[in-house]
C-alpha cells in the first residue's frame, strides 16, 4: 500500500498566510488592506498610511510541532511602502524559516508590490536547505464598494539544491472584495497550486460596534470553518481566530498590531 501511495505523494511547504483578522475570514486575504500585507497579498502594502509593527502566533494543539509565528514591520515612505518580516514553522525536528523584504506603491486605483524571500528548511538528520524566491501581487479598487486582488507566490519557480531539485510551491490567488456598507466586508477567492486542486476561500467581517469586529469564513479543499473576533482601540489592534479542520482539528491564532506614532514635521 505504501508503494502505491508514494507515486501520489507531493511535498508542500506550510502556508505563510498570517494575521488573525485574515484567519477569522478563512484566510481569504487577497483583497485585505492592513498591516499583514507582507504575508498575504504584498500589493496591499502600498495602501498603508502609518508605520506599524505586528506579531502573530498560531497554535495547533492536536499536532505537536506544527505551530506558526510571524513578525512584521511596515514603513510607508513618500515614494513607496517597505515591509520587513520573519516567519517560522515547526520545532527542533523539522522547521521552516523565512525572512521577507517587500516594497509596494500606489499607482492610481491600483497598488502593486513585490517581495523577496530568503527561505530555510531544517530537518533533523537531513541538514539545512536554503533558497530564495520572489512574490508579486496587486489590488485594484474598482469602486468604493468593489475591489479585486491577485498575487503569485514563487514567481521565479525556485527549487532546492537536492538530488531531485525539488521546487517550492507556486501558487496563484485571485479574489474579490465587497463592502456593501460601512459595517460589512465580504471577500472570496480562488487559489491554484501547480501541483494541487484549486482551493476556494470566503469570509465575512461585521463591525458589531465601532471598535469590535466579528468574523467568519469557510474553505474548501481542504474543508475548514473559521471564526474570529477583533478589538481595535486607538493605535492597538488585537485579533483572535479559530479554525476547525477535518484533519488537524482546532487551530488558534492571535495577533497584535501597533501603529507607531509619527512625529509632526514642521
Amino acid at each position: 500500500m505504501f508503494c502505491c501511495l508514494t507515486g501520489q505523494s507531493l511535498g508542500q511547504s506550510v502556508s505563510t498566510l498570517m494575521g488573525a483578522r485574515q484567519a477569522g475570514m478563512g484566510h481569504a486575504s487577497s483583497t485585505s488592506k492592513d498591516e499583514w500585507a507582507l504575508f498575504n497579498n504584498i500589493g496591499a502594502l502600498g495602501k498603508l498610511q502609518h508605520p506599524s509593527a505586528a506579531f502573530a502566533y498560531e497554535a495547533v494543539p492536536a499536532l505537536e510541532g506544527a505551530n506558526r509565528m510571524a513578525a512584521v514591520y511596515n514603513l510607508p515612505l513618500q515614494w513607496a511602502s517597505i515591509g520587513l518580516g520573519a516567519f517560522r514553522f515547526g520545532d527542533a525536528i523539522y522547521s521552516e524559516q523565512i525572512i521577507s523584504l517587500g516594497i509596494a506603491n500606489q499607482f492610481g486605483i491600483t497598488s502593486l508590490g513585490v517581495k523577496l524571500n530568503y527561505i530555510q528548511y531544517r530537518a533533523e538528520g537531513f541538514g539545512v536547505q536554503n533558497t530564495i524566491s520572489i512574490d508579486f501581487g496587486g489590488i485594484t479598487q474598482l469602486t468604493d464598494q468593489i475591489s479585486v486582488g491577485a498575487y503569485i507566490n514563487n514567481l521565479t519557480q525556485s527549487s532546492l539544491q537536492t538530488r531531485d531539485g525539488d521546487k517550492l510551491p507556486t501558487r496563484l490567488v485571485v479574489g474579490i472584495g465587497l463592502k456593501p456598507s460601512e459595517k460589512v466586508f465580504i471577500t472570496s477567492e480562488l487559489e491554484k497550486d501547480i501541483d494541487y486542486k484549486p482551493t476556494w476561500r470566503t469570509g465575512l467581517e461585521y463591525s458589531v460596534f465601532k471598535n469590535l469586529f466579528f468574523r467568519t469564513g469557510y474553505a474548501l479543499n481542504p474543508q475548514a470553518g473559521f471564526f474570529g473576533l477583533g478589538f481595535h482601540k486607538n493605535k492597538l489592534k488585537i485579533d483572535y481566530a479559530i479554525r476547525f479542520g477535518q484533519l488537524s482539528g482546532a487551530a488558534h491564532q492571535a495577533s497584535a498590531i501597533y501603529l507607531i506614532p509619527q512625529k509632526n514635521k514642521k
